[in-house]
């Protein structure tokens, strides 16, 4: 049909970006002609799934032909137990993403201001901008530590909600107890703090919260969690939010029904009580990251001390021709221009071959830049 179409989107879509995922793996086996490809992009767990999730949907397959709990009854009341709250206080969403865009739907009209950090992952501000808010955003300082005294003095009259991603993605640097503490202490209680804890598992520094005593208190925070990470299934797209049942409540009004298919809700509820798998996959990032921090240092570059199964990596001007050498050698990472960082590049931790041979790569490139 040659018809004009003048079908007009919303004035949103302007300035709104997709989300840019990491390069899949087939994609460049298909763009290099290469069989072998190593992914340390995607912040995902190589040691697979939690094979309690696994065993899970396997039984679980027979029942394929009836939807979904559509509140996932069985696993909110499985995450109240797991972090001792009550089972209103919880919202399971379709990834952490979902739960990201449901609390700007739920919370945000245009005009209201949300804080992010700088830089950080790029959903808040998305979901700022499909409800017609505006982002203020406070830079972390130059070791992207948080500055906690400047994200209260960021807030104005239209602040409606900080985000705080901690570990914060992509630099792996982390808000201290005391910090959100003073934060929560100090904003105006209109004020809503969405704390992403994503990565939460991977922290072993005494002087970090993921916040959950706060939602037991009864603050105005939603804490974001997910099943992507330490438990191996982002492939099914499960996550959760806790906070005080009046925030909960008022998300649910927004939410999709049937937002979490049956496989993910059953998967989820097992791999929470798989602390063999949680074990084995922090030791084996804690193991894998300080290797990488010896090489790092051994090529003289530097690098931000992380709390996650990533590293933030300075390469410099020749970051993103680095960045290209290695997928046309088999290895995927991320270039940091996704973030305003265009120096650097964050890699996740792989399994030890594959970290060896992203390390043995590096050093050849390095050698002939």
């Amino acid at each position: 049909m040659n018809e004009k179409i003048e079908v007009k989107p919303r004035k949103a879509l302007e300035v709104m970006k997709p989300y840019s995922p990491g390069k899949p793996i087939w994609e460049v086996q298909s763009e290099y002609g290469l069989q072998h490809v190593i992914k340390l992009a995607s912040n995902e767990n190589p040691l697979g799934p939690s094979p309690k999730a696994i065993e899970a949907i396997q039984i679980a397959l027979k029942d394929l032909h009836r939807y979904p709990d559509n509140q996932s009854q069985l696993l909110k009341k499985t995450i109240a137990d797991y972090y001792d709250l009550h089972a209103d206080q919880v919202i399971v969403t379709n990834g952490g993403d979902e739960l990201i865009t449901l609390v700007a739907e739920a919370f945000l009209d245009a005009g209201d201001e949300i804080i992010v950090p700088g830089p950080t992952f790029s959903e808040y501000e998305f979901g700022a901008q499909l409800m017609g808010a505006k982002t203020i955003v406070v830079p972390l300082n130059d070791a992207f530590q948080y500055d906690a005294e400047a994200i209260v003095a960021a807030v104005t009259d239209r602040t409606k909600i900080i985000y705080l991603c901690s570990p914060n993605n992509p630099t792996g640097t982390y808000v201290a107890q005391k910090d959100l503490k003073y934060i929560l202490d100090t904003i105006p209680k209109r004020i809503m703090v969405m704390l992403d804890t994503a990565y939460s598992h991977y922290v072993s520094e005494e002087l970090y919260s993921d916040g959950m005593e706060f939602v037991r208190a009864g603050y105005p925070l939603i804490v974001l969690k997910t099943f992507s990470k330490i438990y191996g299934l982002a492939g099914i797209r499960v996550g959760y939010g806790a906070a005080p049942q009046k925030i909960i409540q008022s998300i649910l009004q927004v939410k999709e029904p049937f937002n979490v298919n049956a496989l993910a809700q059953t998967a989820a509820a097992s791999a929470i009580g798989d602390e063999e798998h949680v074990l084995r996959s922090q030791a084996l990032v804690a193991k894998e990251r300080e290797r990488m921090y010896a090489s790092f240092d051994q090529l003289g570059i530097k690098y931000t001390q992380s709390m996650t199964n990533f590293v933030l990596a300075e390469l410099g001007p020749e970051s993103e021709s680095i960045y290209m050498r290695l997928m046309a050698k088999g290895i995927i990472v991320r270039h940091g221009k996704t973030w305003g960082l265009p120096l650097h590049l964050r890699i996740s931790i792989g399994m030890p071959e594959e970290n060896d041979q992203f390390i043995a790569a590096l050093s050849e490139i390095l050698g002939s830049v």
